[in-house]
């Protein structure tokens, strides 16, 4: 498989089922910003840590491919000519969500209550878990923006949402576990 098709050279791309859209197309910009969030995941999984985060943020990954496959399919494509599901084999569940449910209940156990907003920084790993918990919001509005005019699976919305509660623990976490300085913003009086 050749990495350029040339097919694109127009400002066009294919989702799965093959519909041809302009790349700029709402389709496009979720799942493109799914994938964004993907790769600063990856960037946070090379950073120093304890094991278990990295295969958690794996799972994450791969999760993240099947919300990239569900949103890069048209609800008219969804099931084959054959009549087979296109995604049949892949799909979010509660078990995902609640995977990263439990890891949240789990870090917050060990962590200080909050009692202001938190600045993000304090350590560069850190700055990498708010930087993909912000890209993981901007997936989520682009996810529920085209929600208001093509049928989306709730579920995948559901999931980004959670997802971004559980980067903002892990920021907190990987703040309390490496003893950077986590930061409270205070509104001026």
């Amino acid at each position: 498989m050749k990495v350029y098709t040339k097919t694109g050279d127009k400002g066009t791309t294919s989702l799965f089922g093959g519909t041809r859209v302009p790349k700029d197309h709402a389709r496009i910009e979720s799942y493109g910003t799914v994938d964004e969030l993907n790769s600063h995941i990856g960037l946070i999984r090379d950073q120093e840590m304890n094991v278990h985060y990295k295969e958690i943020l794996i799972e994450i990954q791969d999760r993240l491919f099947t919300v990239g496959a569900i949103l890069a399919t048209p609800p008219e494509k969804e099931v084959m000519k054959n009549g087979e599901l296109r995604l049949k084999k892949l799909g979010i569940i509660e078990t995902d969500i609640e995977l990263l449910e439990n890891e949240i209940d789990t870090m917050e156990d060990e962590l200080p209550q909050m009692t202001h907003f938190v600045l993000p920084g304090g350590h560069t790993t850190v700055s990498y878990c708010h930087i993909a918990r912000c890209v993981c919001r901007r997936a989520e509005r682009l996810a529920v923006h085209l929600s208001h005019n093509e049928p989306v699976a709730e579920i995948a919305i559901k999931y980004l949402n959670r997802l971004s509660d559980y980067l903002f623990v892990l920021a907190r976490k990987l703040s309390h576990d490496l003893n950077a300085e986590e930061v409270q913003w205070i509104p001026r009086k």
